[in-house]
C-alpha cells in the first residue's frame, strides 16, 4: 500500500480541501506575548486548593463524571450573576468547543454564519468543521462596529447565526450594547457575543450578560482562559436561555467535561477574587502598552482586552522576527502593516518594548537593526 503522505492524498470534505490547521507558533522563548494568556501564574493558595479538590477527584476517576456537571454550571452562574441560575449556563472544554457545539446545533449545511472581519480566525475554522457558510462581514473605520453597518450586513447576508466578538479579536474593539441590541433585532436567528476577554473592560462596563432577560435566541460565551489565567484547564462556558442549553445537549459528546477538569474550574471559581487580583495589573500593562507604542511612532488601536494591536510596521515580519531573534515572540494575525502583543507582566512588558525601542524605526522600514553589543 502507498503512504499517506500529505492531506491532498485523503479523501477529505470538499470544503475542508486545502485549508490548513489553526494554530499560533509554539516556540519555548522568554517571553512569550503571542497567544493572549494571562501570564501570571495561579496564586500558590488558590494552586493548593486546586490541587487538594484534583487530588479528592482523583478517588473516582474510575466512574464517569457528572454529565450535568451541576455544581460547575452553580458556580459559573454565580460568578456571573444578573440573576442567572444553572439552567442558564453551559461549559465545554475552553470557549472554542462552545462556539462549536453552537453550530452544530444551530448550523450546518444550508446554514450561514456571519462575522465581521478581522476577527478571531477560529470561527471561519468552526464554520467549516460543521459544515456551516462562513460569511465575513465588514467594519468601520478603525475596526469599530456601529449599529448601523452590523444591521446593513445582517440585512444584505440575512444569516441563521451572527459571531460578535467583544472585545474583538485581534483588534481589541470595543462593542457597544446598542449594535449587539440592533443585530439581535435585525435577525431571526441566533446571536453570539464572544466575551472571551470581558474581565479586561473598564471597571463598571455592563455586559451583554443585561440583555439576555427576552432574547432567547442571544448567547453569551465566556472563557476561564484568560482573566483566570486557567487556559491550560480548557474551560469555557455561556450564558443563555434554558432551552439553548437543551439544545446544546443534543450535540455534546457523553461526560464532555472530565472529572478532573470540574473540579479543577470549581476550585478556582471559589477563589474567584484571588483569581482576578491580577486583571487591574494587567490592565495597566495594556495601556501602557498602548502611550509608550505611540511614543515609539507606532499607531495602536484601543483595546478593551489584554492584547493591543499596533499599526505603523512598515514591515511585519522583519519586526517579528528581529523581536524573536530576542527571544520575545509576539502575533503577526495577518493584517498588513500591523503586529499584535498580550500585555504581559510588567517584567515582560519592559522586556518588549525596550527590545523594540532598540530595533527602532530602522528595523520596521526594513533595514537591518545595527548590531547589538552581547
Amino acid at each position: 500500500m502507498e503512504p499517506v503522505t500529505s492531506l491532498e492524498d485523503l479523501p477529505l470534505r470538499a470544503n475542508l480541501q486545502g485549508l490548513t490547521p489553526y494554530g499560533a507558533p509554539q516556540l519555548h522563548v522568554p517571553v512569550a506575548l503571542n497567544v493572549n494568556e494571562n501570564t501570571h501564574p495561579v496564586p500558590e493558595a488558590v494552586a493548593r486548593d486546586i490541587l487538594a479538590d484534583l487530588a479528592e477527584a482523583i478517588r473516582t476517576v474510575n466512574r464517569y463524571p457528572d454529565r450535568e456537571f451541576t455544581a460547575l454550571r452553580e458556580a459559573l452562574a454565580r460568578y456571573l450573576g444578573e440573576g442567572l441560575i444553572a439552567d442558564n449556563i453551559w461549559a465545554a472544554n475552553g470557549s472554542n468547543e462552545v462556539l462549536q457545539q453552537v453550530l452544530q446545533a444551530f448550523g450546518g449545511p444550508g446554514r450561514s454564519l456571519l462575522g465581521f472581519a478581522p476577527t478571531y480566525s477560529m470561527y471561519s475554522i468552526l464554520a467549516s468543521g460543521t459544515d456551516t457558510t462562513w460569511i465575513a462581514g465588514t467594519r468601520d473605520a478603525d475596526y469599530e462596529l456601529s449599529p448601523a453597518t452590523a444591521v446593513s450586513e445582517i440585512t444584505r447576508t440575512n444569516p441563521d447565526i451572527i459571531f460578535l466578538c467583544s472585545p474583538n479579536n485581534p483588534t481589541g474593539t470595543p462593542l457597544s450594547l446598542e449594535t449587539i441590541a440592533a443585530a439581535y433585532d435585525a435577525t431571526d436567528g441566533i446571536v453570539v457575543v464572544d466575551e472571551a476577554y470581558a474581565e479586561f473592560a473598564p471597571t463598571g462596563t455592563p455586559s451583554a450578560l443585561t440583555l439576555l432577560p427576552a432574547r432567547e435566541r442571544l448567547l453569551v460565551s465566556r472563557t476561564m482562559s484568560k482573566a483566570f489565567a486557567f487556559a491550560g484547564a480548557r474551560v469555557g462556558y455561556l450564558a443563555a436561555d434554558p432551552a439553548v442549553t437543551d439544545a446544546l445537549r443534543l450535540v455534546r459528546l457523553p461526560y464532555h467535561l472530565s472529572a478532573l477538569t470540574q473540579a479543577a474550574a470549581n476550585a478556582a471559581l471559589a477563589h474567584s477574587a484571588e483569581m482576578l487580583a491580577m486583571v487591574d495589573d494587567i490592565r495597566g500593562q495594556r495601556d501602557r502598552l498602548v502611550v509608550e507604542l505611540s511614543r515609539l511612532g507606532y499607531a495602536p488601536h484601543r483595546s478593551w482586552s489584554n492584547f493591543v494591536l499596533f499599526g505603523g510596521v512598515a514591515d511585519p515580519h522583519a519586526t517579528f522576527e528581529a523581536l524573536l531573534a530576542e527571544g520575545i515572540l509576539i502575533r503577526d494575525v495577518g493584517i498588513p502593516g500591523h503586529l499584535r502583543v498580550t500585555a504581559g507582566t510588567e517584567h515582560e512588558t519592559t522586556l518588549f518594548l525596550n527590545a523594540l525601542a532598540r530595533l527602532g524605526r530602522t528595523e520596521v522600514s526594513g533595514q537591518a537593526p545595527p548590531a547589538r553589543a552581547e
